[in-house]
């Protein structure tokens, strides 16, 4: 969800439809995410520990799992929500495009946001559509690290690399399996579904921290 060499035929179509350049190797904006509503590490919401666990927020999205994109790439509740959300109106100004072109566009990053939504700490989860600027984010809010806890938002790239512009997906980790892998909970798989899947901690970037109740 970065570049467009890397992008499927499909995510180069939304990429445009987005805003994003259609030269070859273009990097979509990062904008300045840590500025959103709610986001930046200096407000009292970004500092509070909410009174929800990692595992409340885990059960939320183990609840979806099953939950199917349609012929598409759409239909989901995690891009309508996208859509009719405040932060699909910031995202588009900071990238171009248009609002509805997210209700078909790869989900990965929607549902984990929309499951931070539910669980009421969406301040500490963070929300975004696109996974590069959603770990430059946590980043840039001093909550970015390697250590795979349960609650984590994983970053992936699917090439191996360490960089943050090279973030295919996201998850959300359910456990470190101490073998060289993690148990994640995903949206937009493979299968176009949401997912409890194995992954190798070698496709792994980083993690986002959100702040969970002890």
């Amino acid at each position: 969800m970065i570049s467009l060499a890397r992008l499927s035929t499909r995510s180069r179509v939304l990429a445009a439809a987005l805003g994003a350049s259609v030269a070859a190797g273009a990097v979509l904006t990062a904008g300045a995410l840590v500025s959103g509503p709610e986001a930046s590490a200096g407000t009292a919401a970004a500092k509070k520990a909410p009174g929800v666990t990692a595992q409340d927020l885990l059960q939320i999205a183990e609840s979806q799992i099953g939950v199917t994109e349609n012929a598409s790439g759409g239909g989901t509740k995690f891009q309508s929500w996208y859509v009719s959300s405040q932060r699909a109106r910031e995202t588009v100004e900071r990238d171009g495009g248009n609002v509805e072109a997210y209700a078909d566009a790869p989900w990965c990053a929607m549902f984990v946001s929309w499951v931070g939504e539910q669980a009421g700490i969406r301040p500490t989860v963070g929300w975004d559509a696109y996974t590069v600027t959603y770990a430059k984010w946590f980043e840039a809010n001093g909550r970015w690290g390697s250590e795979a806890t349960p609650g984590a938002v994983v970053f992936f790239d699917w090439k191996r690399g360490d960089s943050l512009y090279g973030i295919d997906h996201v998850g959300l980790v359910e456990k470190d399996n101490r073998d060289g892998t993690i148990t994640t909970i995903e949206g937009n798989t493979g299968n176009g579904k949401v997912e409890r899947r194995v992954r190798p901690k070698a496709e792994v970037v980083g993690y986002g921290y959100p702040r969970y109740a002890a």
